[in-house]
């Protein structure tokens, strides 16, 4: 076995659904390293084909077998990557939909683009006035929105606050807000003024120092901002704030993104608005 293969997500799409099952099985394989190829859009033979050209060049520089993980609704189209014995081709619909349509009796639509295409305007309209929300109540910068918000975000500065925000938006329809604290409010015993009236919406994120130390150094290098003892000393004083108030936090530190979001959806019990 050679120490990288390659994978390829391809679909007649955006490539996110061949992109996240491709990725949850090839995550199992930890001792292998995958170099990963997204091609979105693959909706001809004359792609599949390019593809398949792209698969067979890796598959001799890897010196084994290249995957392609394919969600394409098209069985021509998809039937161009079976006949390689070059090529591991683990299709989507082929895995699932004969399944489901011997367990219904009814056969599949089969129609491109229902996972990510705006065939419901109500819900990816909510998605976009979430994640303009968010992006109007990021960082603190005004109060006055903070009423319609599902959550506001609490925690130090580059703790993961706006990317939570953002995905939980995009994702799911909320509006997520997110408070930056500062050191003055960090010196002070009660909450910041701006969210003491929504306790009950606030939800911290907090980061280990070590970590947090390694990012701000990125973005400001050698300054009293991005020290360990000043990260030390912002971590354990807001973490300090959030048993003091009872307000619910989680730890950025080990998890995604994703993790996060699905994390406080379950523990503020918000409902989802897509």
């Amino acid at each position: 076995m050679s120490h990288q293969r390659t994978a390829f997500f391809v679909s007649d799409r955006t490539g996110v659904t061949a992109e996240s099952f491709g990725e949850s099985l090839l995550n199992q394989f930890t001792e292998v390293k995958f170099k990963h190829c997204t091609i979105p859009f693959v909706d001809t033979l004359e792609r599949a084909q390019s593809v398949l050209q792209k698969a067979q060049e890796a598959a001799q520089r890897d010196n084994g077998r290249a995957f392609i993980f394919s969600s394409i609704v098209s069985p021509q189209i998809r039937a161009v990557f079976n006949s390689d014995p070059q090529i591991i081709h683990v299709d989507y619909f082929d895995a699932f939909i004969p399944i489901i349509e011997q367990e219904l009796g009814v056969q599949a639509n089969m129609i491109a683009g229902l996972t990510h295409g705006i065939s419901n305007e109500e819900s990816y309209d909510a998605r976009m006035d979430a994640v303009n929300f968010a992006l109007n109540n990021d960082d603190g910068i005004s109060e006055k929105n903070f009423a319609e918000a599902d959550v506001i975000l609490v925690g130090v500065s580059r703790s993961g606050k706006t990317p939570t925000c953002l995905y939980l938006a995009l994702q799911y329809g909320v509006r997520a807000a997110n408070y930056p604290l500062t050191p003055d409010d960090l010196d002070s015993p009660s909450l910041p003024n701006m969210i003491k009236l929504y306790k009950g919406k606030l939800f911290g994120l907090t980061i280990d120092p070590a970590r947090l130390n390694h990012i701000r150094n990125e973005r400001r290098p050698d300054s009293k901002y991005a020290s360990l003892e000043n990260c030390r000393f912002e971590v354990n004083e807001a973490e300090s704030m959030f048993r003091q108030h009872g307000i619910p936090f989680m730890s950025t530190t080990h998890k995604s993104v994703e993790e996060l979001a699905a994390s406080i959806l379950q523990s503020t019990k918000i409902k989802r608005r897509c």
